[in-house]
């Protein structure tokens, strides 16, 4: 057996979380995420690198997190978000930055006297602000080099920004931003002190975002050099929860005569996911809806012209059908589908971009794999595009600029990196794939990692399931001797497994153990139709999918049928509870982060017009919701099992995995709980995500009957 991956390696693991391509081309800015293990925190940093790969990538910042780099259209500046101390500029009013101006003396001598005269007072408000500072926009000038500057402020924007786009002259962005009104700052002051939360909002709750409150997120356009900014009033979320869900996603076109935005105006907004795109004018004037309230729309990105709109576009009511992409006509009205032919779902948070005024580059989900599509904006034929990626390894990022397309690859066994390549050479067989970063070849140069096999079997039913089976280097797939097998179940479900590296599926192997992931009726990328199935249908044809995965793995010999174990987050974690009381095949099983009692889930989560639109109301189908639940058959689990949870997760609640947990100890079945009280539906800080992946591990262990540390 090869050397176990110690799980402390977690820590030195480095991913690209976002990039951008300079306007030309010919740079490339990106977001890593770094671990400190000393100060158990996860550290975003943003790099820029030439995509001709001339020069190692330059780390821009240095003294704190970074993130949604994006390019002045001049080329000269980089604008990102980030919570740092406030600049000296701003702090100290300098007139450095200002010389040649024409200013009044008077006035100047009375400024230089209020200075003096409140510098104490000043610097201890700056100090106390920095205590806690809130994300604002900052920008590099690559021209000049040096230190970043502060575009957004704390006087203007008390509650931080969280998104912006720049305008066509360089000189102006279009910022998102909380406004409150002086009873809202109130509240807000008064939850701040510990008061009670206040609400008459049907959304009263959000994942990432927690309790709600009343305040709305306008655009504000924002002058770079002066910092003044003025509120667009007709600008706005809605009044619903789009600024929680993904933004106002602000797009200023390039003619600079309109800028674009999301956002909900249906009747009750909290109670529906559509989502319009609209414009507006710079000056705040001349609202203009784009989309007619039958779509989730997201993404949208202009035109070289300024005179069309391409968006991402959803069913608000079904979200197992695929997202498509759309574009507008030259007036801005009539949006069609121009990927229907596809019958695709384009990825998830995937943007689409302009290669031409005529063409456009979009990632789609293509039967497990991500990869590019070019869809011609007037709606005749797509082509799949860029077959160099191989189907061993997926997409996770990409870019498009005058001609360069920057990709983000990952691969089971070598990582993820950047890369680059030419637009003219996405339909060649042999592209010059520029590779730019080298993140983690000196980790992945001391372990053995997983060799990646695509497998497809029958489900009960004949319906072909299509899976991803991770082994060690030195098992043979013609000539298998049983292993280990974890079945590790993807959330969503509207989601699926695609070839990529991940530590957990790393580790596993390299402690002798092959990993089954399966692409089960319900994941998206194999059309509407397989993804449709499970409409309504929770814990029935995918769990029937996931245990004939195991079957035929048993069948092949792949897998040791006495060392059976599953596991799975989120949705994972529903299907994993539902498993277990459907077979006792398993030594033992991890539901982590799940659902397991749907009415009582019902109210206390964020997804009640989710459950409305999949399942009905509890109190008119509360059948529907108990054949669904695994703890209405909790009685038949006798499958040693280990819970996890955050004690922030507003989509699956804490209390879930409470009533689980306790429901299979009352009945004398081994059972373990592990909650993480500061955790929201992910496990994110890098020592909780190691403590994780040690409980996983030992909890398999502990039940495996030829463990060394077996109960």
């Amino acid at each position: 057996m090869t050397e176990a991956i110690p799980l402390e390696e977690y820590y030195d693991l480095t991913a690209v979380s976002e990039l951008a391509l300079s306007p030309n081309g010919e740079r490339v800015a990106f977001v890593t995420d770094e671990f400190d293990r000393d100060e158990d925190d996860t550290r975003r940093s943003l790099f820029v690198v030439p995509t001709d790969g001339s020069r190692r990538p330059h780390r821009l910042t240095r003294a704190s997190d970074a993130g949604s780099p994006r390019w002045s259209p001049d080329g000269s500046s980089v604008g990102f978000l980030a919570a740092r101390d406030e600049d000296v500029a701003v702090t100290l009013s300098s007139g450095c930055e200002n010389e040649g101006d024409e200013t009044d003396e008077d006035e100047d001598e009375d400024e230089d006297e209020d200075e003096d005269e409140n510098a104490d007072e000043n610097a201890n408000e700056t100090s106390e602000a920095d205590d806690d500072p809130k994300t604002q926009l900052w920008v590099f000038d690559l021209e000049y080099g040096g230190d970043a500057r502060q575009v957004t402020t704390a006087d203007t924007f008390e509650d931080g920004v969280s998104e912006f786009d720049w305008a066509p002259d360089s000189e102006r962005v279009v910022v998102s931003a909380r406004d409150p009104t002086e009873d809202e700052r109130d509240y807000l002051d008064r939850r701040e002190e510990g008061g009670p939360i206040e609400t008459e909002r049907l959304q009263h709750k959000y994942e990432g975002s927690g309790w709600l409150d009343t305040v709305r997120t306008f655009l504000f356009v924002v002058d770079c050099e002066s910092r003044t900014a003025s509120r667009l009033d007709d600008a706005h979320d809605g009044g619903g929860f789009v600024a929680e869900s993904g933004g106002l996603q602000p797009r200023w076109s390039p003619d600079g005569d309109r800028i674009a935005f999301r956002s909900s105006r249906v009747d009750e907004p909290d109670d529906s996911y559509v989502v319009d795109l609209y414009t507006v004018t710079p000056s705040g004037d001349s609202l203009r809806a784009v989309t007619d309230s039958t779509l989730t729309v997201s993404n949208p990105e202009w035109n070289a012209d300024g005179d069309r709109l391409a968006f991402v576009g959803s069913d608000p009511e079904n979200w197992y059908a695929p997202a498509e992409l759309y574009v507008t006509d030259d007036e801005l009205e009539d949006a069609r589908s121009v990927t229907d032919d596809l019958d695709r779902t384009i990825t998830w948070g995937g943007a689409p971009r302009w290669l031409d005024d005529e063409t456009l580059l979009v990632a789609i989900g293509d039967e497990g794999w991500s990869r590019l599509v070019r869809a011609p904006a007037d709606g005749s034929s797509t082509d799949r595009v860029f077959d160099a990626q191989g189907r061993d390894r997926t997409l996770r990022h990409f870019d498009a600029e005058d001609g360069t397309v920057a990709v983000v690859l990952s691969h089971p066994g070598d990582g993820h990196d950047l890369h680059a390549l030419a637009a003219d050479d996405l339909e060649t067989d042999d592209p010059e794939l520029e590779r730019l970063t080298a993140l983690n070849d000196a980790e992945l140069e001391r372990w053995e990692t997983p060799v990646c096999d695509r497998i497809r079997y029958e489900s009960d039913d004949g319906t072909e399931i299509d899976a991803l089976a991770y082994h060690p280097p030195a098992f043979d797939p013609d000539d298998p001797e049983p292993h280990p097998l974890v079945v590790s179940i993807h959330g969503g479900p509207m989601a699926y497994d695609e070839p990529l590296f991940t530590f957990a599926d790393a580790c596993w192997t390299s402690r002798g153990y092959v990993v089954l992931k399966p692409n089960y009726r319900g994941s998206t990328s194999y059309g509407a139709d397989f993804c449709e199935t499970l409409k309504g249908a929770w814990n029935t044809v995918e769990v029937e999918d996931i245990l004939a995965g195991v079957d035929a793995m048993v069948d092949r010999g792949w897998a040791d049928p006495d060392r059976l174990f599953c596991t799975g987050f989120s949705q994972g974690g529903v299907n994993t509870a539902y498993a277990i009381t459907a077979t006792d095949r398993f030594a033992a099983a991890a539901a982590e982060h799940g659902v397991y009692d749907m009415r009582s889930c019902f109210g206390t989560d964020d997804c009640h017009n989710w459950w409305e639109n999949d399942f009905g109301l509890p109190w008119e189908e509360s059948e529907t919701y108990e054949e669904i639940s695994s703890i209405a058959a909790v009685d038949r689990i006798d499958t040693p099992l280990l819970v996890t949870a955050g004690g922030e997760d507003w989509r699956c609640p804490s209390t879930q995995a409470e009533q689980l947990y306790l429901s299979v100890k009352k009945q004398g079945v081994p059972a373990r709980l592990v909650l993480y009280p500061e955790e929201r539906h992910n496990v994110g800080d890098p020592d909780r995500a190691v403590h994780r992946l040690e409980e996983l591990t030992g909890w398999f262990e502990r039940f495996d009957p030829v463990s060394e540390n077996g109960a």
